[in-house]
């Protein structure tokens, strides 16, 4: 990253992309019945949102670089936190969604912290950190679901 405003670029596409992801997700899901499949995607379309309104908040007066799609560099062919389209699968059980979830927010995870480990950079590394954090959140709460799934009971968000 080599500002502030590309770093918020980033921030608020990997986001915004999460959250239609995760939504296309939570509507193909319960349109085929799936409902509690459907809320877990729908809750985590529910915080890339607000992740994505954080970003556009810190960049509002900024002058923030209007990057096209094939401008961004992404580490794989889509940016971090994308969750795998075949995600769709209308059989898809909760443990599978469970598992396509944390890959999705641990790589969000992962990207913020590999930002906040190559910066000098003292704002970005702050920014970085504190999406770094919130990611993680999203990790540990994740982790919490998949070990209420595997004990047989449903976790609730908090």
């Amino acid at each position: 990253m080599k500002s502030v405003e590309e770093f918020l670029a980033y921030a608020a596409k990997l986001e915004e992309e999460a959250a239609l992801r995760f939504g296309e997700l939570a509507d193909a899901m319960e349109s085929c019945g799936n409902s509690d499949v459907g809320q877990l995607f729908r809750r985590l379309s529910d915080y890339s949102r607000m992740h994505l309104s954080d970003a556009r908040a810190r960049a509002m007066y900024r002058d923030i670089p209007d990057l096209k799609p094939a401008e961004f560099q992404w580490p794989d062919l889509e940016s971090p936190e994308t969750a795998h389209i075949w995600a769709a699968d209308p059989f898809l059980g909760h443990a599978q969604a469970l598992e396509i979830a944390r890959e999705a927010e641990e790589a969000s995870r992962d990207y913020y912290k590999s930002i906040l480990d190559t910066t000098d950079d003292p704002e970005i590394k702050a920014l970085a950190k504190e999406f770094f954090d919130e990611e993680s959140e999203h990790v540990r709460e994740i982790h919490k679901w998949i070990a209420a799934s595997k004990e047989g009971r449903r976790a609730t968000a908090g």
